[in-house]
């Protein structure tokens, strides 16, 4: 990357609240649009269309200081992935990047293809920041298109990274994309969403050198350390207004695909003044199939449930006092502060997650699935726990599934591979104040949907129904939002992968709010409809029928006398 021009400096000789809320907007800002140039650059319709990537500012000792509002999986779990860069190559040069996805090294699952890259401003000999993006890609090999199947260890997964020099000193390392591309099924746009990523790096490295030129690169890294300071004050006095005590909260994913189930996830949150432990010690061992988590899967939840009440508790609004509705009206009209996320929040937070379990696996376990189902539960229990603490924020539980989705064949019109991935929305649970929202995307997922029109453009697949699946939220006071159904009609023979769950264990309702309704998938062939498991693999004809029926959020609170 690039000097810092020499201009006349802004001086900022020390911080003060507006300089921290500027430079947290500047930060943010470059994370924004680093995320906007790689959705416009992307060839696949999984990161342009869903949008499924997410970008961050790092300070030059590698902490996050700034995140954009992307995939809440990606971003707790990305300063591994920085992490995992330093450790292998100690500190980078000017225009180098690191590659890498291996779920045991820094990354998360197989698709998700994360960058590294410094930037250098100024005088210094040292990277003033690091920028990482992460992006799923719809393909990287493995036993079916979308390298998500039915794996029992993650070498059936898809190509496997460790952290990889991608480009040194500016010059493209041309081997490991080949590598890439020989291992996909989708090779072209492969190497074009991999560039897209490139591009992100540079707009966010001018960005960088930008602030350098205008406000000294000793101001830059003042203020980073002021944001990452004010950040663990913000969680620590956040923590400090709960009562202190032990919360307990358990809950199941349904199976995983291969026979066993259902698996429990067990946590204890131990709040003592300004910290918290959250321990998953009696959690369920590892899986023999896909849904387990390595454990920056399992802080990146933790993190999440912990910034969601950050944003909707003001500092200085004692709510946990104060059950007087305050909170319940506050949350239902949307009030919240805009507090800087970045390795700070993190910090008053401990995480224990034994390793073997479901929560922390170890090689070679398979993990396809717990990046997209399992942290889903570990929110639920989490917030599950906190809800004991803090019954006037806390919703009901949410759909608690990603509805993974991946088909793939040959396009009888080109002639050429296609692998298709999206996850598909449901119910969001019912708030202290508020019914719940119907069909959206919920927690750990961040995405968009696949326009109908992007879809059918681009494969041989048509959408035949698409609607909110009514009487799916639970009932309540405050309603359980409902979730969707989605009917793909194949156009040629496809092979095709369900990873859902919530199809057996009901979303909770709080309060004495009731359940959401459990998912729903069938195929339908030759006007047949037959009924299919949660997690499932199988061929697909053409003029086969997939039907996706998403759950419901739970309700809150007991229903009034009449009426729901």
């Amino acid at each position: 990357m690039g000097k810092a021009r020499s201009s006349k400096k802004t001086d900022i000789r020390r911080s003060n609240p507006a300089d921290l809320a500027f430079f947290g907007n500047l930060l943010t800002s470059i994370a924004e649009e680093m995320g906007a140039s790689l959705i416009r650059s992307a060839y696949s319709s999984n990161i342009k269309e869903r949008r499924d990537c997410s970008c961050a500012v790092f300070d030059g000792g590698g902490r996050l200081v700034a995140q954009a509002a992307h995939i809440p999986v990606h971003l707790g779990a990305m300063p591994a992935s920085v992490r995992a860069a330093l450790e292998a190559f100690g500190q980078l040069g000017e225009s180098d990047a690191v590659l890498l996805n291996d779920p045991y090294a820094g990354g998360t699952h197989l698709p998700d293809l994360t960058i590294v890259t410094p930037v250098f401003a100024g005088t210094g000999k040292k990277p003033c920041a690091y920028l990482a993006s992460r992006a799923h890609h719809a393909d990287v090999g493995g036993m079916t298109p979308g390298s998500l199947p039915l794996s029992r260890e993650i070498y059936q997964e898809g190509l496997r990274l460790p952290p990889v020099k991608l480009r040194e000193a500016g010059r493209l390392n041309q081997a490991v994309v080949d590598i890439l591309r020989s291992n996909s099924r989708t090779p072209v746009e492969r190497e074009g969403d991999l560039r897209a990523q490139l591009a992100a790096h540079d707009v966010g490295a001018e960005r960088i050198v930008e602030a350098v030129d205008r406000y000294g690169a000793s101001a830059l890294r003042r203020q980073m350390t002021q944001l990452i300071n004010y950040g663990e004050r913000l969680m620590g006095a956040l923590i400090a207004r709960m009562p202190n005590g032990v919360y307990s909260f358990e809950d199941d994913l349904d199976d995983d695909g291969l026979g066993s189930g259902p698996i429990k996830i067990r946590v204890r949150v131990i709040i003592r003044g300004r910290r918290a432990k959250v321990d998953f010690t009696g959690s369920d061992p590892a899986c023999a199939g896909n849904l387990n988590a390595v454990e920056a899967i399992t802080c990146s939840a933790v993190y999440y449930c912990f910034l969601c009440l950050l944003v909707t508790e003001p500092v200085g609004h004692d709510r946990v006092s104060r059950n007087d509705g305050t909170a319940h009206a506050a949350v239902a009209q949307g009030k919240t502060i805009n507090p800087p996320i970045n390795a700070g929040c993190f910090a008053p937070i401990a995480v224990i997650a034994p390793q073997g379990t479901i929560v922390n696996a170890q090689p070679p376990h398979a993990v396809a699935c717990g990046n997209l189902e399992t942290s889903q539960r570990i929110v639920d229990v989490v917030f599950g726990a906190l809800a004991q603490v803090m019954p006037g924020v806390v919703p009901a539980a949410s759909q608690g599934t990603m509805n993974n989705l991946t088909l793939g064949g040959v396009n009888p019109a080109s002639g050429e591979p296609f692998a298709y991935y999206e996850t598909i929305a449901g119910g969001m649970g019912a708030r202290p104040g508020a019914d719940g929202v119907d069909a959206v995307q919920v927690h750990m997922t961040n995405t968009l949907n696949t326009p109908i029109e992007a879809l059918e453009f681009s494969y041989p697949m048509r959408v035949e129904r698409y609607e909110i699946a009514p009487g799916t939220g639970g009932k309540g006071r405050f309603r359980g939002g409902n979730g969707l159904r989605r009917d793909v009609r194949m156009l040629c023979d496809v092979t095709g992968t369900l990873l859902c769950d919530r199809r057996e264990h009901a979303p909770y309702g709080l309060l004495g709010g009731e359940p959401g309704r459990v998912g729903k998938n069938a195929l339908i062939r030759d006007g047949k409809r037959r009924a299919l498991a949660g997690k499932v693999q199988l061929e697909l004809k053409a003029g086969d029928v997939l039907s996706v029926q998403t759950p419901g959020g739970g309700g809150h609170g007991k229903c009034a006398k009449h009426g729901s």
